[in-house]
């Protein structure tokens, strides 16, 4: 049953020909989603969750995209499914994947207004239409598990391999593209689009941080320290890159993270110590405060431009994975008055509402 914990509301379910929907009655919220202006600053949360939870236990929702007309687009690794619905929750619909054990990983939205999404086991790029038409393309490197994925300056999209070690371009025609970077098998994890207009991509097994140019020219730049685990990375409001350090054994890896870095467009690196011990980083993401968030195990952490770290709890029990306020191409706008992040072990998709802050502009 699809419901807004917390509220009333009742579901019903029926089968479509392109997936299953359920349907509820509107919510209330003290603010309504809408996208916010560049003039909106000085934004704040009272860390108050809502959340959505999926009618399906094991669905485990991965990440989570807004479209330009508001609705949410996720991935349901679990499920092997692709998830849409309302801001408000209603109109759930999801979509099977054409094939089983695919294992839907990152989701972005494309410029040809298609969502885009990694199979991190199926080893394909999938492309979902606003209405749920799925196609899917096959990756040249046998079992590459790509994993994340980014709209690019240029129109395509681009995506990580992590076992091949490779960086692919997928034009919106289905056209792939593979770029080997200057360090074999450095197990690229994730990528995101910097103010530069090239992708910028983490190097977890190479500890290192790296940039393609939209030809495939590669720059790589060390990491501080040894085993730092470089993972997720979004562009920042401030114009550098800024990325999360895994902790722990990950991937066959003992990485000593558990930090938050920021990269300039030049390569000098900055990292923040998270607060305390804990579960190992996951995702992070410009939110609608155009600070820094990133999710943590039940947490989810807000980093400041000078690197002062608070953390908000993301519910009992949660385990939260991808978050978002829109766009992690352009940070400064197209971004929403909430900020998303999918709860893969409440199978449930979860947000904090952002309002003005008091006394200020």
């Amino acid at each position: 049953m699809n419901k807004l914990i917390g509220s009333a509301a009742i579901a019903a379910g029926l089968a479509l020909s392109m997936g299953v929907v359920a349907e509820q009655p509107t919510a209330v919220h003290a603010a309504e989603q809408r996208w916010l202006r560049l003039t909106d600053r000085n934004w704040t949360t009272d860390g108050k969750i809502e959340s959505f939870a999926l009618p399906h236990p094991g669905s485990a929702p991965t990440t989570i995209a807004v479209a330009r007309d508001g609705r949410l687009w996720f991935t349901e690794s679990g499920g092997n499914r692709i998830g849409r619905m309302n801001a408000d929750g209603t109109g759930l619909v999801e979509f099977p994947l054409p094939q089983r054990d695919s294992s839907p990983r990152i989701i972005a939205l494309g410029g040809d207004g298609n969502m885009w999404f990694s199979e991190h086991t199926g080893n394909r790029i999938g492309r979902i239409t606003p209405d749920g038409v799925i196609v899917e393309f096959e990756i040249p490197t046998a079992a590459s598990q790509p994993r994340a994925i980014a709209l690019g300056a240029d129109g395509n999209i681009w995506f990580g391999m992590f076992a091949a070690g490779k960086i692919g371009c997928i034009t919106p025609q289905g056209k792939i593209t593979e770029f080997s970077p200057p360090t074999a098998d450095s197990g690229p994890r994730a990528l995101a689009v910097g103010a530069d207009g090239h992708i910028w991509f983490s190097e977890f097994k190479a500890n290192k941080i790296g940039r393609i140019t939209l030809v495939g020219r590669v720059t790589e730049f060390p990491m501080p320290r040894p085993n730092s685990g470089p993972g997720d990375i979004t562009a920042g409001a401030d114009g550098a890159l800024w990325f999360v350090e895994l902790s722990g054994g990950m991937d066959g890896l003992a990485t000593d993270g558990n930090r938050v870095g920021r990269i300039t467009l030049t390569g000098d690196v900055t990292e923040y110590a998270m607060p305390g011990a804990g579960p190992s980083p996951i995702n992070i993401a410009v939110g609608p405060d155009r600070n820094i968030w990133y999710t943590r195990g039940s947490s989810l952490g807000r980093v400041t431009p000078d690197g002062a770290i608070t953390e908000l709890t993301a519910g009992a029990g949660a385990r939260a994975v991808g978050l978002t306020a829109g766009s992690d191409r352009e940070p400064p706008t197209h971004l929403v008055n909430r900020l998303w992040f999918a709860d893969g072990a409440g199978d449930r998709i979860s947000y904090l509402s952002f309002e003005p802050a008091a006394g200020k502009p």
